[in-house]
């Protein structure tokens, strides 16, 4: 029989051809097949059951990694699925698929399923998990398939969606099928540790036209231990919510009246300005030019860059003077006009724009969530216009600045570079040269960083970062992408050395992202306890009595002379619970005066962090405050 040559990290083995990736991973070790969720040959993600034909490097995929999670999430997806048929004869199944963070499955019921039924589901999970039956794979034609799936309604709907002639794949664990493209686990005994989390609407298909379907949510691990460690996550991101704490700490409102609209209150204005200020500081020092672009273009600006035609769903269109426009959903047309303005000389380049623009976005009404998915937001852009040979340095300067501005907050990130997808623009050579310039400038950064292969956008590579929160959970904020296409539609030009025209390669760059997504991050990281040099309120004076309130008042005075964001608390209130509210509102210092105080000039300090700090004169106070906000120290 024909063999093939398997590389498995430096070791190479010699397989049968057709072997698969769960009969390698077995002779290994029998531990690394009960671990096993998924294999990767060569960079192509596949099902433990494939068979591999060819040479290769190949990785076995265990729940450490992310397709592997994938595989694992979607076999307790069909696990939900298999004892929700035992327990709801009838029931009508949708889909099933792995999420972020978990998995759900839709289904079509009689019965209204709320949490109180969990315990009963997930009883029946744990038996079909204790059966420990064989996950198979295998395929129909459609008439097979329609056959098999004969009483399962939405199941035949998507049979009928497949192409004519294509072999359809199921999954079938003991008395239960499914249609399913995989990947799954070898057996069901491999999912240990799960919970029901929750259970909304949803509509089939993400259609509101559609039936309204209930949605079960759940979770899974290998271990008890990192279930028990994520569900202690989620009761602490319930405690850190920041549309909770916005509204406790009177940051931002929502009002009915304008539902994706955030309203920002005064004391998180005092945040967002702070953010602002440090983030044209931090740009200005960097060589970038702020402009300031319309908010409302007309309809041949957006025919142009290609959004009339491809995310005209998602902009908010009017008339005026009989002629169509567009609140802008994007910022980087009006950064062209900018560029357009004037001919550029290749001395002139590179050319650094940067803009907090407030933009539009029509989103549904049921994907919104505070601050983090609006209608409205400012996007803090920056488009760089450069030649082929100034790739790599600028790309290089923009980790540098983007590692200076999370520094401020404590940010740590991890960094992924997207590669040239299956439909893309422009020649190869140039997409080749492109991504070699990232991946040299993420090389020169020293920075750690993971391919994405296929995932960049049509237009050029990128660079995403994702910074990790206090929580271990991961946002996406930061992203660099190259583009080609732009400026060809706008016929953006330089004139070079040789005094001929030339097309500029344009960078679309955010480090914030939305202004206001960037906020509810941090509310979220820090719990509310913001750093001193962006907290609304830096400082709070409690007189001990009446007769201390104008010391107090003093006191005050000398803060904010000093520039310090300060306020008394004068209110007829016993001293303790005048503290108490100062810590429920995350102030970071309380100064608190008495008679004593009043006599020596001093102040009693106490931290929100570390408590009672003892006497201190308020010139010293005053000093090292100053200096921890000078320096953004967190």
């Amino acid at each position: 029989m024909q063999k093939i040559k398997l590389d498995l990290r430096g070791d190479i083995r010699e397989y049968n051809i057709g072997v698969t990736g769960a009969e390698v991973a077995g002779d290994i070790s029998p531990g690394l097949l009960r671990a096993a969720c998924a294999v990767r040959l060569e960079k192509e993600n596949k099902d433990l059951r494939d068979p591999i034909t060819s040479d290769g490097k190949l990785e076995i995929l265990t729940f450490d990694d992310d397709f592997g999670k994938h595989a694992y999430w979607h076999s307790s997806s069909h696990l939900l699925a298999h004892a929700l048929t035992r327990l709801y004869p009838g029931i009508q199944l949708a889909i099933g698929p792995s999420i972020d963070a978990g998995f759900y499955y839709d289904v079509d019921s009689e019965h209204t399923f709320t949490p109180d039924d969990f315990d009963l589901i997930e009883k029946e999970m744990k038996k079909i998990v204790k059966e420990n039956i064989d996950i198979e794979r295998f395929s129909l034609d459609r008439k097979q398939a329609e056959e098999l799936m004969s009483d399962q309604t939405y199941k035949l709907e998507l049979i009928r969606d497949l192409p004519e002639g294509e072999k359809i794949s199921f999954y079938k664990q003991g008395d239960f099928t499914d249609l399913c493209a995989g990947p799954h686990l070898m057996k069901t005994g491999e999912i240990k540790s799960f919970k029901l989390t929750s259970v909304t609407g949803a509509y089939w298909r993400g259609n509101s036209e559609n039936k309204m379907l209930q949605r079960i949510y759940g979770i899974s691990f290998p271990k008890a231990s990192l279930l028990n460690e994520h569900l202690e996550m989620i009761e602490e991101a319930k405690r850190r919510d920041h549309r909770v704490l916005g509204r406790e700490l009177g940051l931002f409102e929502l009002f009915e009246e304008g539902p994706g609209f955030p309203v920002f209150l005064p004391n998180g204005m005092i945040l967002r300005n702070n953010l602002i200020d440090m983030w044209r500081i931090e740009h200005e020092k960097a060589g970038y030019k702020e402009i300031s672009t319309p908010t409302i273009l007309n309809r041949s600006l957006w025919e142009t860059s290609g959004h009339w035609d491809h995310y005209r769903s998602n902009m908010y269109t009017t008339v005026i003077d009989e002629e169509d426009y567009a609140i802008k959903p994007m910022n980087c047309p009006g950064a062209l006009l900018v560029y357009n303005k004037t001919m550029t000389s290749y001395r002139d380049l590179p050319k650094r724009i940067c803009e907090l623009g407030l933009v539009h976005r029509h989103e549904l009404s049921g994907a919104l969530h505070g601050l983090m998915r609006v209608r409205a937001f400012t996007q803090d852009d920056a488009h760089i216009f450069m030649t082929e040979d100034q790739i790599e340095d600028e790309i290089f300067n923009v980790i540098g600045l983007v590692d200076r501005i999370y520094g401020y907050f404590g940010l740590e990130y991890d960094l992924e570079l997207s590669t040239r997808p299956e439909n893309f623009l422009g020649e190869i050579e140039q997409w080749n040269m492109a991504e070699a310039a990232l991946e040299n400038a993420l090389k020169k950064s020293g920075k750690k960083y993971r391919i994405n292969e296929g995932d960049g956008a049509f237009y050029g590579p990128k660079i995403d970062f994702h910074i990790r929160d206090s929580l271990g959970r991961s946002w996406q904020c930061a992203t660099i992408q190259l583009d080609y296409q732009l400026p060809e539609r706008f016929e953006t030009e330089y004139i070079g050395p040789d005094g001929e025209r030339h097309r500029p390669i344009m960078i679309h760059r955010v480090i914030l992202g939305a202004i206001e997504r960037f906020i509810a991050i941090l509310i979220e990281h820090f719990a509310g306890a913001f750093p001193v040099w962006i907290s609304p309120v830096q400082a709070v004076v409690i007189p001990i009595s009446e007769k201390h309130r104008e010391y107090a008042a003093e006191v005050e005075k000398e803060l904010v002379k000093n520039g310090v964001r300060a306020e008394c608390d004068f209110r007829d209130e016993k001293m303790g619970y005048k503290i108490r509210q100062a810590q429920l509102q995350k102030v970071p210092y309380m100064l608190i005066v008495g008679q004593k105080e009043m006599e020596d000039g001093t102040i009693s300090l106490r931290s929100r962090k570390e408590g009672d700090l003892g006497a201190e004169k308020l010139d010293v106070f005053i000093e090292n405050l100053k200096r921890e906000i000078k320096n953004k120290e967190f």
